[in-house]
This record gives C-alpha cells, sequence and structure tokens, in this order.
C-alpha cells in the first residue's frame, strides 16, 4: 500500500486567469490555465489530473483514440472528462457538433472559421459533468473553473484558434474527428453528493463523487487510484491531506477525515 502526493505544476495559457482560487496562490499575477498533478519523479501514470481556469473559450480540438495515436507514432490517444466546479453566468462547453459534417466539410469550416458557430455550446452550471471521448469535436469556454481527468498522453490536434497564433493541425485533425453531435446528455452532480459518474466497459477509468463526514475512516480498494478532495482535510496513511491536492495511491489506502469532505475518485 502506498499514497503519494502528486506534484503541482502551473500553466501559463493565453486564456488562463490571475485570479486563481486561495488553495492556488498566484502572488505574481501569471496567467495561469491550468494545474497539473503529474509524477511522481522518475514515473508517467495512466492518468492526468488537472484543475483548469479560463477567462476566453480554449481552440476548437481534437483527440485520437489509441490506434489512431500509434498509426501517427504516438504512445496512445486520449479520452477525459470534466467536472464544473464554477461557472459564470452563461458559460457554455463546446461538445460535438449540431449536425454531422463530412471531413471536406469539417475542413473547410475550420479554415474559414464557420466552426465556431457548427460547435453544439451547451450551457453548464455548478456541478455539470460531461465524457469527452476520443474522436469529439470540442471546446471549453470563458469563465469556468473545473477538474478534468483524463489519459495521460500529451495529444491534442487543434483544429480553430480564434485568429491566436497558435499552430494548427488540420490533417491530422479532420482524419480522427468523428463530426457528429454529441450522444451523451448532461449530468448534474452537487457537491455532496455520493454517486459513480463514470464507468463501463466502453470508458478507460471510472469516476466516483465521494462525501464523507467528519471523523469518517474510508479505505480505499486494492487497485491503482487517484484521491482528488474539493474540500475537507484529513490523513491518508497517516500523512496529512488538505483540498486542492491530488494523491496516487497503489495497493490501497486508508482515508481519516479530519472535517466535511467532498472528493472525487479515479479508478483505472
Amino acid at each position: 500500500m502506498s499514497a503519494v502526493k502528486l506534484h503541482t505544476k502551473s500553466v501559463e495559457k493565453p486564456w488562463g486567469r490571475t485570479d486563481l482560487p486561495s488553495i492556488f496562490p498566484n502572488p505574481e499575477k501569471k496567467q495561469i490555465g491550468e494545474i497539473w498533478f503529474d509524477g511522481p519523479e522518475g514515473r508517467h501514470p495512466p492518468l492526468l489530473i488537472k484543475y483548469i481556469f479560463t477567462s476566453e473559450k480554449l481552440s476548437i480540438q481534437v483527440h485520437p483514440n489509441d490506434a489512431e495515436a500509434k498509426e501517427r507514432g504516438l504512445p496512445g490517444g486520449k479520452s477525459e472528462c470534466w467536472y464544473i466546479l464554477d461557472a459564470e453566468p452563461g458559460a457554455v462547453l463546446g461538445i460535438g457538433l449540431k449536425r454531422p459534417l463530412h471531413a471536406e466539410e469539417l475542413r473547410a469550416a475550420a479554415i474559414d472559421g464557420s466552426i465556431e458557430g457548427l460547435i453544439d455550446w451547451k450551457p453548464v452550471s455548478k456541478g455539470s459533468f460531461y465524457y469527452i471521448p476520443a474522436g469529439t469535436v470540442h471546446a471549453i469556454g470563458g469563465g469556468l473553473t473545473l477538474v478534468e481527468a483524463q489519459i495521460n498522453n500529451d495529444v491534442t490536434y487543434r483544429l480553430y484558434d480564434y485568429g491566436r497564433p497558435r499552430e494548427l493541425h488540420l490533417d491530422n485533425g479532420v482524419a480522427v474527428s468523428k463530426a457528429v453531435p454529441h450522444p451523451m446528455q448532461e449530468q448534474v452532480i452537487p457537491l455532496g453528493s455520493a454517486t459513480r459518474m463514470l464507468e463501463g466497459t466502453d470508458k478507460p477509468f471510472a469516476l466516483d463523487m465521494a462525501s464523507w463526514p467528519a471523523k469518517e475512516t474510508i479505505t480505499l480498494g486494492n487497485g491503482q487510484s487517484w484521491f482528488i478532495p474539493l474540500t475537507g482535510d484529513g490523513t491518508i496513511d497517516g500523512k496529512v491531506w488538505r483540498e486542492g491536492e491530488c494523491w496516487l495511491v497503489d495497493g490501497g489506502a486508508q482515508i481519516s477525515v479530519t472535517s466535511d469532505t467532498q472528493a472525487l475518485v479515479a479508478t483505472l
């Protein structure tokens, strides 16, 4: 049994924010878009957990599946999911397209910018949850704070970036896109719920929302898991944990809860 606190990495983005939650100090007021929980040193865990903070829309993009990635000499593809912690009024996620497009239609829309109007921009609020399988054309809107759990492969194909001077990847992006409406409905899962959010043989990992009262003791299972406390504090195998952290657990762990806690737990 082992529980390791993953180190945090702040990533500046043109669409990021300077006003981060207090659990992520930003005294230099950098434009932080993501907080990564990766490692530990010398290891490459199969999942990557991130907090994402947006002031503007992210690029319209797509990720390949495993087979498509390996065809391109990459280790694997990427699917991900998003849990919304906070949303400004009018905040949206772009997930899938309003109608099916042929490959050449998708390419033309990415080139002339009309893809922005073809994306299905879904209104979201605190507690909204979506799973984004590989091949889904997607974008995160501005005014959002969210947690993302994803397969830990750094492979993103940008289709459109609103005129920002960043590289696009139209050949690969169009080739791996499933340019259709997104079939999965929004789930709304308030903090304080205790439920399985993501599961199934077609999903690469499972995700649970946990809610534990103060003085509770919990034993995680024997596999590999990621403990992501959103509120609360306590100990894990005798080591102090706090909200805003992420712990990688191999072979199970015992969690003691000092104050009321809501957490996400991802498992393979």
